[in-house]
């Protein structure tokens, strides 16, 4: 695969927790990479590069060897891992289809909330709200940022000749915005403005005062607080002649749900502001080449934080409804200089989110546990079936989290704007806590290593600032005990694995033959933790999540089928363990 060809190249590495932190130009100096390359047997592709391709997956371990690792692949072991994997991943896709068919008993209980399909023979559960009105709007969507991508062809090709840089589009992104906001939300985008507006009052009165970052918190978490109090207003309520604005509401008139992204956005701007305030001098970029993530986050000169580019950025079509988050400082970098993505790049990239729709598509035709789950209806269901309702559940939450995210991830590409990529790693393919968070919504946890743990001091607290992190990530999403639970639930699950690596460092026990089989038990413990808080965080809450703890525990069949999973998932992390040493991600 040519050079140009390898999604690799979208991003560079990622900015590191010192840069993160970082308020002062020779801070951000030190942070930038030192053209870190790969081991030259590396330098090849191979059957792991198909997945989804990050800056981390090639950043090479300091410790990392010289010369090609010898892989496990041919041994015994792992020889027998891979048979049972291939008994047990067909065996824990059947066991969702069998619950699906026409003729099992509790068919008839969930049957109304299936739809009639596009695959012949097959209904689909479409049930999920979240994702049904992603996919009933698909091509309304696909339509829409066509029309915006086209009248911006337009817009450059019969302007005038543009400047050095890419500025001027950023009244082009306000101009449409504006349009898109009024046919969206209505009359409410009036709301919005008024919003905005206030929160760059904000950043505007308080300049490099340290009450700036207390107020821009403040005002944030009220507005959000405020939205969900009183259902994001009405103009009637607020004065009884203004009842009129209340007539038009827009296609999608919950603007409120919206803001919680919108929220992040001005938080950005503000302390990108603060910090730029605080620093003397501004980074002179170089045009020859493209700039890395690290280098996008240097702030600019004080005077180019304009409530121009502010409005623009905060309400950037491509990435107002979902996301990914990119903070103020790479909106406007990138507009200053062009990211040079490739047509290849975004080719392939619209490739893979064909790939996961149609995925979807499958899952949703054929596995009905959407509804079975929504129904409770798994009487006389075997601890195994249940388990697979419950991870099947999960599946589809992650998906329907990644098509939405890539769809406007790819629309902002299109638009020659990249942004981190949401979801890195298949759910199913993980065994570390902090690893999962890592790679799960990667650009909501870029913001909030930026603007969140590395300001409370980062990994000095880190079970601390943890709690802090996962209970402001609970309520963000919504204000409700099943998500402030989860977040609690998160924030334990996380203590195993921190102590676990205090007590046996890599780095002292690396080299023991016990010291991986010991990992793999630790990471299937990890894994049932972050199943059980996503499941009551997600999909079944508390009750539910009861429910499943009853029957594996409680029941003699369910505790044999628990020994069982338990002894599979340590055979799925031993190749998990193999399959990040053969992307030199991990040493094990």
């Amino acid at each position: 695969m040519s050079e140009s060809c390898n999604l690799t190249n979208l991003q560079s590495i990622p900015l590191t927790p010192t840069a993160q932190e970082a308020y002062k130009p020779t801070v951000y100096e030190s942070a930038l990479p030192q053209n870190v390359e790969r081991p030259s047997y590396r330098n090849r592709m191979i059957l792991t590069d198909l997945t989804v391709d990050i800056p981390e997956s090639h950043r090479v371990p300091k410790d990392a060897p010289a010369t090609p690792p010898k892989a496990r692949w041919g041994t015994l072991e792992f020889r027998t891992y891979i048979a049972v994997a291939c008994v047990m991943i067909p065996v824990m896709t059947w066991i969702p289809i069998s619950l699906s068919l026409e003729s099992h008993p509790n068919y008839k209980f969930y049957e109304r909330r299936l739809s009639p399909g596009w695959i012949p023979f097959r209904k689909v559960d479409n049930s999920d709200a979240q994702y049904r009105s992603f996919r009933n709007n698909f091509w309304l969507l696909t339509t829409l940022a066509t029309a915006y991508l086209s009248i911006k062809y337009l817009w450059k090709r019969l302007g005038t000749a543009p400047p050095q840089d890419n500025t001027y589009l950023i009244r082009y992104n306000l101009f449409f915005s504006v349009f898109f906001l009024l046919g969206l939300h209505g009359t409410s985008f009036f709301k919005i403005l008024i919003i905005l507006s206030l929160n760059y009052s904000i950043a505007r009165f308080c300049g490099d005062r340290k009450i700036g970052p207390v107020l821009t918190w403040v005002f944030n978490a009220a507005v959000l607080f405020a939205n969900d109090r009183f259902n994001g207003y009405r103009y009637g309520d607020l004065l009884p002649s203004l009842e009129v604005l209340d007539g038009y509401q827009g296609a999608y008139s919950r603007w409120h749900i919206v803001y919680n992204l919108t929220m992040l956005r001005l938080v950005s701007f503000n302390i990108d502001y603060y910090w730029a305030c605080n620093t003397s001098t501004s980074k002179e970029h170089n045009r020859n080449r493209t700039m890395t993530y690290a280098e996008r986050m240097f702030p600019h000169p004080p005077q180019m934080y304009t409530f121009l580019s502010y409005l623009s950025y905060a309400l950037y079509p491509p990435l107002y409804l979902a996301g990914p988050i990119m903070t103020f400082n790479d909106y406007l970098w990138q507009h200053r200089q062009s990211m040079n993505i490739s047509g290849c790049a975004k080719v392939l990239y619209c490739i893979r989110l064909i790939a996961s729709v149609l995925t979807m598509e499958l899952i949703l035709h054929f596995m009905y546990v959407v509804a079975i789950k929504d129904t409770s209806a798994w009487d006389s269901a075997t601890p195994a079936q249940i388990s697979m309702i419950g991870f099947w559940n999960l599946i589809i939450v992650w998906l329907k989290l990644l098509i939405p995210w890539r769809f406007f991830r790819l629309w902002a590409l299109m638009d020659g704007i990249e942004v981190p990529e949401n979801m890195v790693r298949c759910m199913a393919n993980n065994y570390s806590t902090l690893g999962f968070w890592r790679s799960w919504h990667r650009s909501y946890n870029l913001w909030i290593i930026r603007y969140i743990y590395i300001p409370l001091g980062g990994s000095k607290h880190v079970l601390l600032n943890m709690l802090l992190v996962f209970t402001f990530v609970a309520l963000w999403h919504d204000l409700t005990f099943r998500l402030l639970a989860w977040g609690w639930l998160v924030s334990l699950f996380v203590v195993p694995e921190v102590l676990a690596m205090y007590l046996l460092p890599a780095s002292k026990y690396g080299s023991e033959p016990w010291y991986r089989h010991v990992c793999a038990a630790g990471g299937v413990l990890n894994v049932l933790m972050m199943m059980s808080a996503n499941l009551v965080g997600f999909v079944v809450g508390t009750d539910g999540v009861g429910f499943f703890v009853q029957q594996l525990f409680g029941t003699g069949k369910g505790l044999a089928f628990l020994a069982v999973a338990c002894a599979v998932l340590f055979v799925g992390v031993q190749l998990m363990f193999e399959y990040r040493y053969v992307r030199c991600d991990l040493p094990v």
